[in-house]
């Protein structure tokens, strides 16, 4: 049986009056794609912010990969990686200079980082792009290099941000494409938050937060048979009364 790899018990985050969080429980399983889907300011961004620890939680607790955020924050972190909503690397410097850097931040000497790059170049496409700087990628491929940062040092889970606001159907599809190839291989747990419902599709677990609540939770399939229905108006000419017939 695969085992919780995130659990997480009565969450609570407020920001002075307001409840961005409200007393939320879930768990994610090893190896799936996780999905929070829900409108902006549901509060999808504020917990995986705090899942990742760059907020403090009001309350409850949080488990990642067997190690509590509040006990063992250092070994939390050497676990995940996260693509944020916007970047967090440098415009001016190149994508191979932008990445070796960040691997510094993980006791990385030179070579070991340059043997981590290489390692991202073929499953993330970035052939191309390593001597470019930054600032002069498009949104897709600014997206890939992003995900490379967050791959850096090898997470067990990657959480993703609303990863592909603002990108066009072609480079989402690539995106996605590149996400579900990592997961095949390296059996990586994925978290995402979205407001895209196609993008929760292929996920094995969905759930809906609307103002901090958990308002629905289950596979793709339970929740369209649940709260959705196909129906067919039919309106003829020879109808008195116009009237529609439903099927």
């Amino acid at each position: 049986m695969t085992n919780d790899i995130i659990v997480v018990k009565g969450l609570v985050k407020n920001y002075k009056n307001v409840k961005a969080v409200k007393d939320i429980t879930f768990s994610v399983k090893e190896g799936e794609l996780f999905a929070f889907l829900g409108e902006n300011g549901a509060g999808k961004s504020t917990t995986i912010n705090v899942l990742c620890q760059v907020l403090n939680k009001t309350s409850g607790k949080v488990i990642i990969d067997g190690f509590d955020i509040d006990k063992d924050s250092l070994e939390v972190k050497k676990r995940i990686g996260i693509v944020f909503q916007g970047t967090v690397l440098d415009n001016i410097l190149t994508v191979k200079e932008n990445l070796i850097s960040r691997c510094a931040y993980y006791g990385m000497n030179h070579k070991m980082a340059m043997n981590r790059v290489n390692e991202l170049v073929k499953p993330l496409s970035l052939e191309k792009l390593l001597k470019r700087k930054y600032q002069t990628l498009s949104g897709g491929e600014r997206r890939r290099v992003d995900i490379a940062r967050a791959l850096i040092n090898k997470p067990r889970i990657l959480f993703l941000d609303e990863p592909t606001t603002g990108l066009d159907p072609k480079t989402r599809k690539i995106v996605w494409d590149i996400i579900s190839n990592l997961r095949k291989e390296i059996n990586l747990t994925v978290f995402l938050t979205t407001h895209y419902m196609e993008e929760c599709n292929e996920a094995d677990n969905v759930i809906i937060l609307d103002s901090g609540n958990i308002v629905a939770e289950g596979t793709p399939n339970n929740l369209k048979n649940l709260y959705s229905s196909n129906k067919l108006l039919w309106y003829t000419n020879d109808s008195i009364d116009n009237q529609g017939y439903t099927f």
